[in-house]
């Protein structure tokens, strides 16, 4: 039977992602502290000179302290940078007799876009087809919230994971299908609220049999039962 299961949060680890997620950013800080053009002070003095551009004054009451938390939340949201891959897998790869397709769907993500640093987000679906290996659950959340948290394009957020399994587990094939809503098209420009976007990567197995990739896009298709 194929494994055909719907991410929910509770099933992480939630304190050791969160302490895996502090100590990325903390090393995110310290790279950030090695050169005034980069560290807090450049963050910072970057926000008040927009501040000042748009009209604000940067030292009344509201606003004295968003430079300090903007560099914090950059340092936050842009931690993928920094994420060890290793530790990230911390040898969560286990051999096991399984050659039927795995499939997690529903994974929520939060990302910025890099040509208005304005968020996207959505969920992701990830299937693969195990060559006698297989991954642990949590472990691929952890690989889409690790190519998330930096600056993108849905388009190679998607390949990344996909190529980041492939290259792990050298499974018969991966896929990776993302739906996402963009702020860059709801608050600016043609200002379509609403629309959302749909990218797929499909490697080995689910791009040359299309026997597989039917059965991984039906899956996807499937309402997620809830218990």
């Amino acid at each position: 039977m194929p494994t055909d299961q719907p991410f929910e949060p509770d099933q992480l680890d939630q304190e050791a992602h969160a302490r895996q997620i502090l100590d990325d950013r903390a090393s995110a800080e310290k790279l950030a502290a090695g050169g005034d053009a980069r560290g807090p002070q450049g963050i910072e003095r970057a926000v008040r000179d927009i501040l000042m551009e748009i009209g604000e004054d940067p030292e009344r009451e509201g606003l004295v302290r968003t430079p300090e938390r903007m560099h914090r939340m950059w340092i936050e949201l842009t931690c993928g940078y920094h994420v060890d891959p290793d530790r990230l897998i911390n040898g969560a790869v286990f051999d096991v007799g399984y050659s039927e397709m795995v499939v997690i769907k529903g994974i929520p993500f939060y990302s910025l876009c890099e040509h208005h640093m304005l968020p996207f987000f959505g969920t992701a679906s990830v299937g693969y087809l195990p060559r006698g290996r297989v991954i642990g659950l949590s472990k691929i959340p952890r690989v889409v919230e690790m190519y998330a948290r930096r600056l993108q394009v849905q388009e190679r957020l998607t390949q990344q994971i996909a190529d980041f399994l492939q290259g792990r587990l050298n499974p018969y094939g991966v896929g990776v299908v993302i739906e996402a809503q963009h702020l860059c098209l709801a608050m600016r420009g043609v200002q379509k609220g609403g629309a959302t976007m749909v990218t797929s990567s499909v490697l080995g197995t689910f791009r040359t049999t299309k026997g597989t990739r039917d059965e991984f896009m039906a899956h996807l298709d499937r309402a997620t039962p809830r218990v």
